[in-house]
């Protein structure tokens, strides 16, 4: 399979590659202006392999035509700042406009791809309590779910050139090497960790190498379309997690962080991506035969952070 990914320098994009290019698979590089593969990006096998590419564009290079299959997960951070006027017009632009100049660019192409998986989140839901939730259930209504709503239709529209299309709606990753795991255990490990706020709301979590297993599952699986919950199959409230987190670390977590601190240090990014709660299953793939390498959240955390008991 010939394949060009977005976003590859990225946690998910950089461990896409490490495992996909094991498997007899061409990975290319979608690359924009200015875009320099640092030391700890995957590499590629072989001479590098890149196609141009320029978000703010609705062509793309020709060397793009007759791939079979693209990955698009590229998109500015979401926790990379308070969310300033400024800072979400960055937000929809490197998600919604780039996807809807990527799908317009990739349709242009003599031979399109024959599949097209792309990245979403689990922020679609909003702030949701203690509600189970599914791919059928409603989209939230806060800043996070109108711009991922936004991002997904631009994706769907991948289907008007025939292309299966795939919306994977991530968790939280849990990965050693980045993302969110990392900040997470710093203040355990200096003895000042703690649930945030009440510690109530719920965390719908995965481990990394179920994020690469669920996209190979996207891009192997015919009958997989439409949008997908990537989270792990039981998902746990704060309180729960920083327990575990602890326990994992041999750290104390006791020391919460009040909600007022984080409004004040975040603002409206902190009810979002720290104070939210969003109960989150993968029915989806689940029932489409998918079974989780790490369904557990104190085995992941240990097999991420290479802490036996």
């Amino acid at each position: 399979m010939r394949m060009l990914i977005s976003g590859s320098t990225g946690l998910i994009g950089t461990a896409l590659i490490e495992c996909m290019q094991h498997h007899d698979h061409e990975m290319v590089r979608l690359v924009r202006p200015g875009t320099r593969i640092g030391a700890g990006s995957a590499r590629l096998s072989g001479d590098e392999k890149s196609v141009p590419w320029n978000p703010a564009s609705t062509t793309i290079d020709s060397a793009a035509d007759g791939a079979d299959a693209v990955v698009h997960l590229a998109g500015a951070s979401i926790a990379g700042g308070r969310w300033t006027a400024a800072r979400k017009r960055e937000l929809r632009a490197s998600r919604v406009a780039a996807t809807r100049n990527l799908v317009t660019a990739l349709g242009a192409l003599r031979r399109p791809p024959k599949i097209f998986v792309a990245a979403s989140a689990i922020g679609i839901y909003g702030s949701r309590g203690s509600e189970e939730l599914t791919e059928s259930s409603a989209p939230g209504n806060d800043f996070l779910a109108h711009l991922t709503r936004e991002w997904e239709t631009e994706s769907a529209h991948a289907a008007d050139f025939g292309a299966r299309t795939v919306l994977l709606r991530f968790g939280v990753i849990l990965a050693s090497g980045g993302g969110a795991l990392p900040r997470m255990a710093l203040p355990f490990r200096l003895g000042v960790g703690g649930r945030i706020g009440s510690g109530r709301q719920w965390i719908s979590w995965i481990a990394i190498e179920d994020v690469i297993g669920i996209i190979r599952y996207a891009l192997a699986t015919g009958l997989l379309s439409g949008s997908a919950n990537v989270v792990a199959p039981a998902p746990v409230t704060n309180a729960e997690f920083a327990a575990t987190l602890g326990r994992v670390l041999h750290r104390p977590a006791i020391l919460p962080t009040p909600a007022i601190a984080l409004r004040l240090a975040f603002g409206e990014m902190a009810d979002a991506l720290l104070l939210s709660s969003q109960r989150v299953y993968p029915n989806k793939v689940q029932h489409l035969g998918y079974t989780h390498l790490h369904p557990e959240l104190e085995e992941a955390l240990r097999s991420e952070l290479g802490k036996s008991r």
